[in-house]
């Protein structure tokens, strides 16, 4: 006799796509939620990170050439800070170029940076330490940049460019003053020479 057939229960297949369905709505969750984090909107990239410390002076001279040259600073009450001597209780002497010698990278580049800026005298001294390249004179370019807080960007207040005419020589490139604010005194820089390698504790 004919007839309508037997409603037949699909209890299997409902159950198998209401577990794919939550499955896939929880992974759609998660990716909601963790996406935020894989690019904060306020993060910066490595490129463009500012320098840490507060007071910075760097040193750049020609990439090609195998020259060993040495930043020397000294902070007001501090001992002076270069390559034998590479930490003071203000300064740090964070990069110690050794033109291609163990170097990764191909820039001749040095740079200190300081905890702090006290108020007072800064030295700022060029030392070159071996030139096997036999080129001369060396030129060397220095910055130096003040960095008053963490929310602030480093704002050069000084540069200049100086010629290192012999291995051994040292030359004072900056003496200047700092205020408390960590302003530059007016008419407090000058070069008169300095030697800061062979200081020694009195």
């Amino acid at each position: 006799m004919g007839g309508l057939e037997p409603f037949e229960d699909d209890e299997t297949g409902t159950v198998f796509r209401d577990v794919i369905l939550l499955a896939l709505a929880g992974f759609v969750a998660i990716v909601v939620m963790i996406l935020p984090h894989l690019n904060p909107p306020n993060a910066k990239s490595a490129d463009v990170m500012d320098p840490p410390g507060n007071v910075i002076v760097e040193a750049r001279w020609a990439d090609a050439w195998d020259t060993d040259v040495d930043v020397w600073v000294q902070a007001p009450g501090d001992v002076p800070v270069g390559y034998s001597n590479k930490g003071g209780a203000i300064f740090n002497l964070l990069r110690d170029d050794l033109g291609r010698r163990g170097d990764a990278t191909e820039m001749n580049y040095e740079v200190s940076y300081s905890r702090g800026i006290p108020p007072g005298e800064y030295t700022v001294n060029m030392h070159l330490y071996r030139n096997p390249e036999r080129k001369l004179p060396v030129p060397v370019t220095v910055v130096v940049s003040v960095k008053k807080t963490a929310q602030e960007s480093a704002k050069q207040i000084l540069a200049s460019k100086v010629q290192l005419s012999r291995e051994g020589q040292e030359v004072t490139v900056f003496r200047f003053k700092l205020d408390e604010a960590g302003d530059l005194v007016p008419g407090s820089v000058h070069n008169l020479q300095r030697p800061l390698r062979k200081w020694k504790a009195s």
